[in-house]
């Protein structure tokens, strides 16, 4: 009976970018931006789709290949650093209209089911997006790119978020609408919700498109 109560879902891990906010396009924009002032012309939204949920230098690499000069690890880190300062100056103008439907009334159902609130991005920028959406008053603890070493699919962001809320891993659901994602909650021995336009190949344990869907939210966090 014990081992019952504590595999209950306690805490809700959610990613960020495309699951509570949409800045898909700004990442489009400062990635172009990058490509274009290296004489890449070719990179393409199709190129930025294979870029959700991978590292920014993993990132990075997709960029390169489009164009036909080799760089220096020096240099690479140098490029990944532009396209951060390009997509921080977009970021500026971000509003509460970024916040995708059925966002904040998820989130506030859930805190009053008694549930622990966190954020696992890699994006170093989580604090800053968390604060110009209105939605950091919403979470109780952000893992994000400034506590980790490694990206999905390895599973250190969600593990740390666990930690932060004092929760045992198998006590998290995971929300996550990325492959790369699901396979870290998945190392994580966490549970795992598939959201966004590719939830039904995600192998995620629950799938639903997005969060305004009626999640029958009961029987997930009693399962």
């Amino acid at each position: 009976m014990t081992g019952m109560v504590t595999n209950m879902i306690k805490g809700i891990i959610f990613d960020l970018d495309g699951v509570l906010v949409s800045t898909d396009e700004l990442h489009y924009q400062a990635w172009k931006k990058l490509a274009m002032d290296l004489g890449i012309m070719g990179f393409t939204k199709e190129d930025n789709a294979r870029q959700k949920g991978v590292s920014r230098m993993d990132s990075l690499e997709i960029v390169l290949e489009k164009g036909n000069k080799r760089y220096s690890d020096e240099e690479k880190l140098t490029f990944a650093d532009q396209k951060n300062n390009f997509y921080i100056e977009l970021l500026q103008r971000l509003t509460d209209d970024a916040v995708l439907a059925g966002v904040k009334e998820t989130l506030i159902m859930l805190r009053k089911k008694g549930l622990l609130i966190g954020i696992g991005s890699v994006s170093k920028n989580t604090p800053l997006i968390l604060e110009k959406t209105g939605l950091k008053s919403y979470i109780d603890q952000i893992s994000c790119g400034l506590d980790i070493s490694k990206s999905k699919p390895d599973p250190e962001v969600f593990l740390v978020a666990a930690k932060k809320l004092g929760l045992l891993p198998v006590q998290c659901l995971v929300i996550e609408d990325s492959k790369a994602g699901i396979i870290a909650a998945k190392a994580a021995n966490m549970r795992s919700l598939g959201v966004g336009p590719e939830y039904e190949q995600l192998g995620a344990d629950y799938k639903y498109k997005n969060l305004q869907c009626e999640i029958d939210w009961d029987s997930i966090l009693n399962s």
